[in-house]
């Protein structure tokens, strides 16, 4: 599913000047999809709807800038809250979640038997 879901990405880069808003959009969910197989699956699944497309994901990313511009005339979405709106408008799980986390070995039993080691033999 990865390989199809950066090929939507790419072709809906492709319609756009490289280097513009949407267009770093896409490229931040090719990060995500890259590391999380569940998520691409997903937008892939989303890039096929017109509504879900990587310039409706920027809007939602300008329209919290825009909101929360101040006397400055100037806001910086940085990349983690740019990633938190992408997780919401695509409705990907938590980053947290996608991780895998090694699971911790199950402690030995003591049968409190020592072990003689001429068993083994």
């Amino acid at each position: 599913m990865l390989e199809t879901a950066i090929k939507r990405i790419e072709e809906q880069q492709a319609k756009l000047k490289e280097g513009t808003a949407a267009w770093v959009v896409g490229e931040q969910l090719k990060d995500i999809c890259r590391r999380e197989a569940k998520s691409a699956e997903l937008i892939a699944q989303d890039l096929q709807v017109e509504s879900m497309s990587i310039t409706e994901a920027e809007k939602r990313i300008k329209a919290f800038s825009d909101k929360n511009v101040g006397k400055e005339k100037f806001f910086c979405v940085t990349p983690v809250e740019a990633d938190r709106i992408l997780r919401e408008f695509y409705g990907l799980p938590s980053a947290l979640a996608e991780e895998e986390t090694p699971k911790a070995a199950e402690p030995a039993v003591d049968s409190g038997k020592l072990i003689d080691i001429s068993d083994f033999l």
